[in-house]
């Protein structure tokens, strides 16, 4: 039997909505949290308990913001399979992004060349990615453009830096999916997401979350609430760690089982600029 397009697309529809769900929920493997601080840089690492040849991501905090406030991002994420590592470094009023860029670099050195846990966990220097939240965003695709390991990027409400993002996305060929908050007074997703999204050389996806404010990813009370925008919001959390673990999982090679969910339309984050196959690419 064939569906009609309106049939395939309804089809499509309702399995991304499935999808959704099952990785709204932590995935099957047990968390290790780490310190970064025991190889010489502030910062933690979450990995799944065991495995080799595992994908890995550096996370980038954003403006101000210490790695502990996505914590259950970085969590589920490793309970997914992926580990996680997120430098503490530039967290002042005036960070490098430059430098913050380059320090996302190097935990990815480590986790390739650092036998993880009790030495039970490895990375393949292949299954590398980059991700990142407001000046981490930024800092992400900085990263990304300076370092050909890296095998796709997703940020959450990212933010222009210096150098410009924009610019370093034009030579950005691996898969990204930039994820804009649409009430965000921080970063406003024309003059930052978007541009960065419409940059990108290679397959990209941006979604905008609906109603989300720029610390809408971040989770629990901190002092810096008192000078930016927003507070921790449950649905925002909720659709970034569903939506950056499909897209890692598929970019990273892991599998190939999520893809409705990146390509198809989701209830709060629609697709507001697409450009190339995200998925296969």
């Amino acid at each position: 039997m064939f569906l009609s397009p309106i049939g395939y697309l309804a089809c499509m529809a309702r399995k991304a909505k499935y999808v959704l769900e099952e990785l709204s929920h932590p995935g099957p493997h047990e968390v290790r949290r780490g310190d970064l601080a025991l190889i010489g840089m502030p910062g933690l690492v979450y990995t799944p308990r065991a495995g080799l040849g595992l994908p890995a991501v550096a996370f980038g905090h954003g403006w101000l913001q210490p790695p502990g406030r996505y914590r259950a991002l970085l969590r589920h994420l490793a309970s997914w399979g992926i580990v996680v590592a997120a430098p503490a470094t530039h967290r002042g009023p005036l960070p490098s992004h430059r430098l913050f860029a380059a320090d996302l670099r190097t935990a990815l050195d480590v986790c390739v060349g650092v036998r993880l846990g009790d030495g039970g966990i490895s990375v393949d220097a292949d299954r590398l990615g980059v991700a990142g939240h407001s000046i981490g965003g930024g800092a992400a695709v900085l990263a990304a453009a300076d370092d050909t390991r890296v095998r796709g990027v997703a940020t959450v409400a990212p933010a222009q830096t210096m150098p410009p993002a924009t610019e370093a996305a034009r030579g950005c060929a691996m898969p990204a999916l930039h994820l804009a908050a649409e009430n965000d007074l921080v970063a406003p997703a024309v003059g930052n997401a978007e541009a960065i999204a419409r940059a990108w050389r290679g397959p990209v996806r941006l979604r905008t979350l609906a109603k989300a404010t720029h610390l809408g990813v971040t989770e629990g009370v901190h002092w810096s609430q008192m000078l930016l925008q927003g507070k921790g919001e449950h649905r925002t959390q909720r659709l970034t760690r569903a939506l950056f673990t499909a897209f890692f999982l598929d970019a990273l090679g892991v599998s190939k089982d999520y893809r409705a969910l990146l390509e198809e339309g989701v209830k709060g984050a629609a697709v507001a600029y697409s450009q190339g196959e995200l998925v296969g690419a």
